[in-house]
């Protein structure tokens, strides 16, 4: 991947390690140093260096005859979210409508044109997707999405899924432009959002948004059901008012948190 940066302080080698783990997308868990060169647009010798500094902090490792990555790429991700507290005040709302609902329920954050999952309780249900913490899936086509991109402008929107996805995931459900525009109008509307197996067969959701302080959608929350055992009246008139009742706890909880001072700890007391 080209640098077009000239700012004196971006940092070249810093971008081409990150685009050496962006490399490794879904389908590709193990690729070869030839596959990590081209996907990176690196030459041999520098993507062979940048693995090998990445194996030795223990992020990638060999196999197979390629390289693969690490459980611990998680913890860049997992940085992220505990940082933001956002977990740790959502878990215990998550469980309990996990509890009232015996579905899976996830709260996700939108990067481009797809959200990225930073929070989950999972019930044991076979589903077509598999998700985790730092899955990803192409925001239009999902509950999660539609929440987050109808919070930003039309304008911005189009922005947003103008960009390529990373996903890795072909959505079954195709919008135009209009379609688009017209399903984000329906969701700032009644603020929420329904997803019935656009994204796949099998997959049903609903969900909310997630606000701060200022009112400002910084991420979303769904109920996830299978379609061959959840109907949408179900979902609707049953899930969503739960879902709608545990968003606004959320949100409240979030807003708290932002008015409580922070004290910062200096490092070199935090370590000792």
């Amino acid at each position: 991947m080209a640098r077009q940066d000239t700012s004196p302080d971006f940092i070249e080698a810093l971008a081409r390690g990150l685009d050496v783990i962006r490399a490794f997308q879904p389908g590709q868990p193990v690729m070869s140093l030839a596959a990590v060169a081209a996907a990176t647009g690196l030459a041999r010798p520098t993507a062979r260096r940048m693995l090998l500094t990445l194996q030795d902090l223990g992020y990638v490792r060999v196999a197979d005859g390629g390289f693969e990555l690490t459980p611990r790429v998680l913890d860049l991700g997992m940085s992220y979210v505990l940082s933001k507290s956002l977990w740790e005040l959502a878990r215990p709302h998550l469980e309990a409508l996990v509890g009232r609902t015996h579905e899976s329920s996830s709260i996700a954050q939108l990067d481009g044109s797809d959200i990225v999952y930073v929070a989950r309780v999972a019930v044991p249900k076979i589903i077509t997707l598999a998700v985790t913490i730092g899955t990803r899936f192409p925001a239009m086509q999902t509950s999660l999405g539609k929440v987050l991109l109808a919070a930003l402008t039309p304008e911005e929107a189009e922005q947003a899924l103008a960009e390529p996805s990373r996903s890795g995931i072909a959505a079954r459900w195709q919008p135009t432009a209009a379609e688009r525009a017209a399903e984000l109008r329906d969701v700032r509307a009644r603020g929420w959002s329904l997803t019935d197996e656009q994204l796949a067969l099998g997959i049903r959701s609903v969900a909310a948004p997630l606000r701060d302080g200022n009112g400002r959608v910084i991420a979303a929350l769904n109920v996830t059901v299978h379609a061959a055992e959840t109907p949408v009246q179900v979902l609707t008139g049953e899930y969503l008012p739960l879902l709608l009742q545990v968003a606004g706890a959320i949100s409240a909880d979030w807003a708290a948190h932002q008015a409580t001072p922070q004290i910062a700890v200096p490092l070199r007391q935090a370590a000792s």
